[in-house]
């Protein structure tokens, strides 16, 4: 469910920093509007925040708290009157440190784990390291909740303790999958791999054609995904026989046609200077 602040504008102190805010607005936006660095790695402008990772842990008080304090996930605590939130506290660089160290035991192969460790000072894990390597899988839950935003939700954890992971029922390829690519888009590890070969794209075990358009050729999306989408947005399948590209020229074209004006590559009438070439004869690529 999604989240809306109150227009009511209150002021909080960021790192030393009074910061305006409307109450109820999430701590990392408000953190992030004003310029404030708040790591979050499962965080993602296409779908509410879950609070998954903990790097966004950030540690608030008062005045009126008498000196006590906590740490809170800075992407689902509201913003109140005088809170007052250090990001970079000791209390929350040990933790960012542990989560850190917790990963590297998960995924010590993980470029992107390696780096960020690196960055709390962590070259190896204190912890027991995973008997069997996982596949980079942080297990911050975006491409399960991208899924679930987009409609099929064919993806979510199965397994638990060191075997947890991301995948279909049975730990096979999802069923319900379009291939759309989404969760792989997501992924802040890249661990969700996409091959496209000859017309077709392969995630998740799974093989699927991709529709190409009928203008240039050019591969746009796989054809469960256009029947999924085409029904769900009441657009119909004939919707993806274009890319984006040849429909603006189409829509060029169209209008100056209407206009009587002559159609160039940089737009309508003769400002470019460069004549139109057929959208076939562009060069395209993915």
């Amino acid at each position: 469910m999604s989240h809306e602040p109150s227009g009511r504008v209150v002021k909080i102190e960021i790192d030393g920093r009074v910061v305006e805010a409307r109450t109820g607005e999430f701590l990392l936006a408000v953190a992030r509007r004003a310029g404030i660095d708040i790591p979050a790695i499962c965080q993602h402008e296409a779908v509410d925040p879950a609070g998954n990772c903990r790097m966004c842990l950030v540690e608030i008080t008062k005045a009126s708290w008498d000196g006590w304090s906590r740490l809170v996930t800075a992407c689902l605590y509201p913003t109140e009157q005088d809170l007052i939130v250090k990001t970079h506290s000791a209390p929350v660089i040990e933790a960012r440190t542990v989560l850190c160290d917790l990963w590297l035991a998960r995924c010590p192969d993980s470029a992107y784990v390696q780096k960020l460790a690196a960055e709390f000072g962590i070259e190896k894990t204190s912890y027991q390291p995973a008997a069997v390597p996982t596949d980079q899988c942080i297990l911050c839950g975006l491409c399960i909740r991208v899924c679930e935003k987009l409609g099929p939700a064919a993806i979510y954890t199965v397994n638990r303790g060191g075997r947890k992971k991301v995948a279909g029922p049975f730990e096979g390829p999802p069923p319900d999958c379009i291939g759309c690519a989404a969760c792989a888009e997501v992924c802040p590890t890249s661990c969700i791999t996409v091959a496209e070969r000859d017309g077709t794209r392969t995630i998740w075990d799974k093989e699927f054609q991709l529709l190409a358009c009928t203008t240039c050729g050019r591969t746009l999306v796989t054809i469960e995904e256009a029947r999924y989408f085409g029904r769900k947005g009441g657009l119909g399948e004939s919707y993806y026989q274009l890319c984006d590209r040849c429909k603006r020229l189409q829509t060029a074209q169209q209008a100056t046609k209407v206009a009587g004006l002559p159609l160039t590559v940089g737009g309508l009438g003769e400002a470019s200077g460069r004549p139109f070439r057929s959208p076939g004869s562009l060069t395209t690529s993915r």
